[in-house]
Order: C-alpha cells, then structure tokens, then sequence
C-alpha cells in the first residue's frame, strides 16, 4: 500500500508558475509510475505527466509540453510538477497517483491516488 500526500496548489494568475509536490509512503518500487492527473469541474480525470523512480524519460499529455515539467527526489520520496505559463484552461484539481505498466496514461493503470489539491488560475 502506497500513501500519497499532495500539496503546492493555489490561486494564480494568468502566466504565473506553481510547483506541486507529492510525498509518498508505504511500499514503493522502482518500476512504479508516478503520475499527475487532473480533474476540472465536470470533466473527467485526464493525464497531465508521469515519471518513474528509476528514471527514464518522463512523458506528457500534449496540452502541457513545453509548460510543465515532472520530476522527482528519490531520497525524500517526493514526486514534483513544476507548472509554468499558466492558462486558465489548467484549473482543476491536481492527483498524484502510483500505476503500473509501459506507459501508463490511463487512470486505470493506477492503484493509489493522493486526495488532490486544487489549481485556480485566473484570466
């Protein structure tokens, strides 16, 4: 079982940066996928970006290349996204969650999720 713990969400403005963290605990692995999706007001969850323990090329849903980027601390467990030029259009609820397979873009290829945390930006 795997504990996910997001923060770093916020209000912000229109071109402004916010960076989301994710601490995870529990037993993880290597292999994992660590992603981040997000969930508007009646929409429904999307991919954003996933990123493995063990490194690799991390992977983005188009909407967000060039503008976000994943990473992650292994030593302190914790999983970031750094959210730069933001447009309205990326307010939501942020999710960090633990999955599995190839490439996992799918909310269901993942088995842990994090409560979320909320990203306003305004116009």
């Amino acid at each position: 079982q795997v504990q996910l713990v997001e923060s770093g969400g916020g209000l912000v403005q229109a071109g402004g940066s916010l960076r989301l963290s994710c601490a995870a605990s529990g037993r993880t692995f290597s292999s994992d996928a660590m992603g981040w999706f997000r969930q508007a007001p009646g929409k429904e969850r999307e991919f954003v970006a996933l990123i493995r323990w063990s490194g690799g090329t991390p992977y983005y849903v188009d909407s967000v290349k060039g503008r976000f980027t994943i990473s992650r601390d292994n030593a302190k467990n914790t999983v970031y996204l750094q959210m730069n030029s933001l447009k309205p259009e990326d307010t939501a609820v942020y999710y960090c969650a633990r999955g599995h397979g190839v490439r996992p873009t799918t909310r269901f290829a993942y088995d842990s999720w994090g409560q979320g945390t909320q990203v306003t930006v305004s116009a």
